[in-house]
């Protein structure tokens, strides 16, 4: 073919390429719909995950979450719930998102498992019925909604295992029991920083911790509260050793019975 008749093909060949993808990009594009979950991007991922931790916020439908939950079947949902929550916040995100998370991770982690049985090889037997005990005459308290959380204690801790000096704070309800999602602000001269109870479960329902620095002063409160923990700083401790090392605090708080 001389060079005359080449051109006309190529001109050909690039005139149909455009009008296929003028065609494909802006006539008759691809869309995807009722997509599973699993094929979302990462961003779309979490956008979805912070979706169902807010309607478990608003319903507490726990069986429900956990179904929205099942069609991610890579999903580590207390760990990578929890994770979230703190990229959120990090992230410059609604606290009330950040806390809808930090919630239902907690309650994921709170709840029991279902008991195995398991089946024996002999003859079946008839149980005795063990008689249930008698109520304690002293009632339980129970957690009062709405109620103020107060401050309990406040300690220095000296405690080797620990990586860094921590303010480690503990919520409870009037029943004694860690209340997830509560958020707590510190501040000191430079800074101010928010993070949650609840996102390290394996620690309690109702704890959350935050770093110090050597040399910086803090003070501490719930969001909800007015009470201020002030001069919460690092303070010296020693191994058996006699190694130095840095020490933490303990802040507790309780509700109200």
């Amino acid at each position: 073919m001389s060079r005359s008749g080449w051109f006309p093909f190529l001109i050909g060949i690039g005139l149909g390429l455009a009008g296929g993808l003028y065609y494909a990009w802006i006539i008759s594009p691809v869309e995807y719909t009722d997509t599973a979950p699993d094929s979302l991007r990462a961003e779309f991922r979490a956008d979805y995950l912070a979706l169902i931790a807010s309607a478990y916020a608003g319903t507490d439908d726990l069986v429900r979450a956990r179904a929205r939950l099942a069609l991610f079947s890579d999903l580590e949902p207390r760990t990578e719930l929890a994770a979230l929550a703190q990229q959120r916040l990090a992230g410059g995100f609604g606290e009330v998102e950040a806390a809808a998370l930090a919630r239902l991770a907690a309650a994921l982690a709170n709840q029991p498992r279902s008991p195995v049985s398991t089946p024996t090889g002999g003859p079946a037997t008839t149980s005795t019925p063990i008689p249930s005990p008698l109520p304690s005459s002293t009632p339980r308290p129970t957690p009062t909604a709405g109620a103020p959380f107060t401050l309990a204690s406040q300690e220095q801790v000296c405690n080797p295992l620990l990586s860094a000096p921590l303010i480690q704070v503990e919520v409870s309800d009037a029943a004694e029991s860690g209340v997830p999602g509560i958020e707590i602000i510190v501040v000191w001269d430079t800074g101010e920083d928010h993070f949650f109870t609840g996102l390290k479960p394996e620690l309690g329902q109702g704890y959350a911790d935050f770093t110090m620095t050597e040399g910086v002063s803090y003070t501490l409160r719930l969001a909800d509260s007015g009470q201020l923990v002030t001069d919460l700083s690092t303070h010296p401790c020693e191994q058996a050793d006699g190694t130095p090392y840095l020490g933490s605090w303990l802040i507790q708080f309780h509700q109200t019975p």
